[in-house]
């Protein structure tokens, strides 16, 4: 289970100085044809932008300087694999360090989709445990019972970070995990996809 919400795209001003600045080695300011308020990118500076992405990340310094910021919920063992991608990455999360206790365990907190009805039967026994180590460390705050909290959390917990991404770190990761087995990063993959200008990403590839 994957959700992805409330993102913010750049703005038109800042895709002004992505553009202008693309432009920067040539020299060739007076030759872009882009408007703004509202954004439209015109055709020379399309061309350019797309001839830098598709000749490597030397050349696309530009997908750099294009920001995203966005709310994410997913799985421990999803967010394992994104952590891969720490350069052009920030992020704020939910703290299982300081918060694993601030509430009661519910199956809705864990992604269970294909999990079988023996699977989810071990899980909902796990809940259970969980349950009763957060009360027992509410009351006594042991320590034993704080780390066994931690230690026995399954990967399928669902974690909330706020994440800011760049153009070009969305392109390493759209072509290393669009035919990924987990289909969190299908999801990923699909909402890079809506992305205003995502072709500068996907090179204008579509997943099927």
């Amino acid at each position: 289970m994957i959700t992805i919400e409330n993102t913010v795209n750049a703005s038109d001003e800042q895709w002004r100085s992505v553009i202008m600045g693309a432009r920067n080695p040539m020299n060739s300011w007076g030759m872009s044809d882009s408007s703004y308020h509202p954004l439209v990118i015109g055709e020379k500076d399309l061309s350019l932008l797309m001839s830098l992405s598709k000749s490597g990340p030397d050349h696309a310094k530009y997908l750099r300087m294009v920001p995203v910021y966005t709310d994410i919920t997913a799985p421990l063992y999803w967010w394992k694999e994104y952590d891969t991608y720490k350069v052009g990455t920030v992020a704020n999360s939910c703290s299982t360090m300081h918060k694993i206790t601030a509430k009661e365990f519910e199956l809705q907190d864990f992604s269970t989709e294909n999990l079988s009805e023996t699977g989810l039967d071990v899980l909902k026994q796990t809940i259970w445990r969980l349950n009763s180590k957060r009360d027992a460390y509410r009351i006594n705050k042991s320590k034993g019972d704080w780390y066994e909290l931690i230690q026995l959390l399954p990967s399928s917990y669902n974690q909330r970070r706020t994440v800011m991404l760049n153009y070009q770190v969305l392109k390493a990761m759209y072509f290393s995990r669009r035919n990924h087995k987990l289909d969190e990063w299908h999801v990923f993959c699909r909402w890079i996809e809506t992305l205003p200008h995502s072709e500068f990403i996907t090179m204008g590839e579509r997943m099927s």
